[in-house]
Parts: structure tokens; sequence; C-alpha cells
């Protein structure tokens, strides 16, 4: 039995009904579309119009209080992050090295996954040594080691402890960590200053080292002394004249 051909299809009638269905739906979807790539736009440049701003500040900046308006005018900008660190270092070569740790840690808060975050725990590790907390420097030497062992900071971290272990009269714990750094960063400039303490560092159980001493044998093992000379011959006295 021959089957019935399928019913013939208008596509313009269909697509004329089924905007006529969905006309205010398709239009205020466009319409959002629109509005959002309108206001993408403007954000993007207005941002970039606020960093350029930013940048050019910050590039003007040659003090504590420049810096500190770089963040305060242009938060949350890679300017205001590299103004933290630079208001810190300006802290530091003031010797405020306590408010140069704080400006340090809000930096570290602010921007917690910024690529400059391990050299600021060091910049704050070493305001720590500058204000003679070496056991908390130490401290943080050693975390900074071991969060970041592939960064750049690593091997500086590890090296910094020797100094500080050194002065403590920790040599083989100073020793450990030249070697490590032989092994662990052979490639890196910090292998040849290990290699350098090393070469200085003695064990602690050493004496110090003191004038020098002459090393003496057991006496029975000691070379029995020679004999001294005879006495050499007098001449004889001369004849007395009659």
């Amino acid at each position: 039995m021959p089957t019935a051909p399928p019913p013939s299809r208008d596509v313009a009638l269909e697509t004329r009904v089924f905007w006529e269905r969905f006309k205010k739906e398709i239009t205020a979807a466009l319409l959002i579309m629109l509005l959002a790539a309108i206001a993408y736009t403007g954000y993007r440049f207005y941002s970039d119009r606020r960093t350029a701003a930013a940048s050019a500040l910050l590039a003007s900046a040659k003090n504590a209080q420049e810096y500190q308006q770089v963040i305060v005018r242009f938060p949350n900008t890679p300017a205001a992050a590299a103004a933290y660190l630079l208001l810190a270092e300006a802290q530091r070569n003031e010797k405020k090295f306590a408010e140069a740790n704080t400006m340090l840690q809000t930096f570290i808060a602010k921007y917690p996954q910024h690529e400059l975050v391990s050299t600021a725990r060091m910049a704050m590790a070493a305001n720590l040594e500058s204000l003679g907390k070496t056991d908390e420097a130490l401290a943080m030497y050693q975390q900074i080691a071991s969060t970041y062992p592939n960064s750049f900071n690593a091997p500086m971290a590890l090296f910094s402890q020797v100094y500080i272990l050194k002065a403590k009269n920790r040599n083989d714990d100073a020793r450990r960590i030249c070697e490590t750094i032989l092994t662990q960063y052979r490639t890196s400039i910090w292998a040849g200053e290990a290699m350098q303490q090393l070469r200085l560092l003695k064990p602690s159980g050493s004496p110090a080292p003191g004038p020098a001493q002459t090393a003496t044998a057991p006496p029975l093992l000691a070379r029995p002394p020679a004999p001294a000379p005879p006495p050499a011959p007098q001449a004889p006295p001369p004849p007395k004249k009659p």
C-alpha cells in the first residue's frame, strides 16, 4: 500500500510564526546582550585608563608619601601592588623595620597570589634580622624555602639561614644547609657561595683555632736525643821562658 507523502513545510511561514510568538523574549535577550557588550567595553576602557594613570603616577613617585598616594588613589591595580613593595623598601631605608613589615604583610593579605609574595616574605625576614629577632627570621627563611621550593627566592632563603646558624654556633646545621643548596640548586649563583662557606665551616665540636702548636710524639715512640759531642781537647799551655 503506497504511503502518503509528508506534508510540505513552509519555512518562511514557520519562522514568522516563531518570531511573532517569541518576539518579546528575543528582543529582550538581544537588548541584554547589547547592554552587556557596551558595559564590558566601557569597563575595559575605564580600567585601561585607570591602570595607565596609576602606572604613570607610580613612575613619577620617588618617596614614601608618593607611593602611599598611588595606593590610596588607585587600589586594586598592578601599580598599587608595586607601590606597597616600594613603600616598604623606602621605610626600610629609613630604618622603620616594623612599619615596613606591616606594609609587607598588608601586601601579602591583599595579593596572596602575586608572583612577588615570596620576595615580600624575604624582605620581612631581613627586617626581622635588622630588629635582632633572629629566631623569627630563621623560622621565616625556613618557611619560604619549604613553601616556595621552585621560586628564585628558595636558594637565597636557604643561604640566608647559614649566617644566622653560624652566629648561633650551629655549624653542623649550617653545613647541611650548604649541602642542600649544592644538591638542589647547583645551577644557581648561591651554589658557589655555599661551596665557599663549606670550606670555612668546621664541625661544632672542633676546638677553636689558636696559635700553632708543635705536635709531640708519645714518649715510647720519641726518637732518643743525640749524645752530646765530646769536649774539644785543649791546647797545652806554652812553656815558660827561663
